[in-house]
């Protein structure tokens, strides 16, 4: 065997991703919003345990999640962790200031000793426009600014920018400094080539949300991200993936168990959106052609060896707890993904 093929399957790194969704307890009760982050903690601690690479946490500001400040979250983990990397998945930039946002990840870059990642995007919901005061029609130009301002606060050095959505900055530097030089920032991406593109005229790593349809259909914007990086003169770093799933002992129980906490959460969005009701056959059909990881470990990690291999991206992160799903399966769920799948991923690109 080649030394290519034997070191194919180490150098993908296997993350977990969660919003927060507030899980219920062996009574089926709604956990409250303090209950539901300690609950976090404790996963992210399993996680680590059990030598998952990544622990990632997304920014919402709706009833249904718990975290609305991923860094602070990832700060009480960064304490009570020794080795997982620590990410936002995503921090919205457009709502924030990018100074601060800076600040916070490099502190908390600090606390864990240079395991933190902040992933910049745009968020799948728009509550938090409103909360900060922000008008949805600056949209586009919110994030185009305050993504050019952040790219040049990675350099670490004095800062002189000026743009519409925030007072200019002239000659000044930011504190704290990281001890690497340059904290580790990628981009969020949810399908459009603007935000490939401009990943790309940044030179930032790409992580793909892919959370429904075929995987295949993604493989233009990886190309598309190539090529823009090198036409621009920029390094095209290894892409990454997150997908939702569920993991149980065997695909029956996985399918039943999270059948009905996918439902509750799509609908609830839906709802607002003015999609049709969540149905059974649609789960099916995403767990069967679809972005849906859920089955046993054997069938999860099948499904994630061949979406790795089809894509070829070097990260892939597993969204667990969907909806209001009991805190003991979301934890069951952490084990078998880190000592059943996670292995078997890896045995499987290896050999193929």
């Amino acid at each position: 065997m080649s030394a290519s093929k034997k070191n194919k399957s180490h150098n993908v790194l296997f993350g977990l991703d969660t919003f927060g969704d507030l899980p219920t307890n062996e009574k089926g009760e709604l956990y409250s919003h303090p209950q539901a982050i300690r609950q976090v903690l404790k996963e992210a601690i399993l996680a680590d345990k059990l030598g998952v690479d990544i622990f990632a946490v997304g920014e919402h500001h709706r009833p249904e999640y718990s975290i609305s400040s991923p860094e602070t979250v990832l700060a009480g983990i960064a304490t009570s962790t020794k080795r997982i990397k620590l990410a936002s998945g995503v921090t919205v930039l457009s709502s924030d200031d990018p100074v601060r946002v800076f600040q916070r990840f490099a502190t908390l870059d600090a606390l864990s000793n240079g395991r933190a990642q902040v992933m910049l995007g745009r968020g799948s919901f728009t509550e938090s426009f409103p909360l900060f005061g922000y008008d949805l029609k600056d949209y586009n130009t919110l994030f185009e600014e305050k993504i050019e301002l952040f790219a040049q606060l990675l350099n670490e050095q004095a800062v002189t920018w000026s743009g519409t959505t925030r007072a200019s900055i002239k000659n000044i530097e930011v504190y704290p400094k990281t001890e690497s030089g340059r904290l580790n920032t990628a981009i969020g991406v949810g399908g459009s080539p603007e935000s490939v593109i401009r990943a790309a005229r940044y030179g930032f790593p790409m992580m793909l949300a892919i959370i429904g349809g075929s995987p295949d259909r993604f493989k233009p914007y990886i190309e598309l991200y190539k090529q823009a990086a090198q036409q621009l003169g920029m390094p095209a770093h290894p892409i990454g993936m997150h997908s939702p799933g569920f993991i149980a002992n065997t695909d029956k129980e996985a399918r039943d168990i999270a059948w009905p906490h996918y439902k509750t959460s799509y609908d609830r969005i839906g709802a607002s959106r003015g999609w049709a009701p969540f149905s059974r056959e649609h789960y099916l059909q995403e767990i069967e052609h679809g972005s849906m990881y859920i089955g046993s470990p054997e069938t999860v990690a099948q499904k994630i060896a061949k979406a790795i291999t089809a894509l070829g991206v070097k990260r892939f992160d597993l969204v667990y707890g969907g909806g209001p799903m009991a805190a003991h399966d979301r934890l069951q769920m952490i084990e078998l993904y880190a000592t059943k799948v996670i292995p078997r991923v890896k045995e499987l690109l290896k050999n193929g």
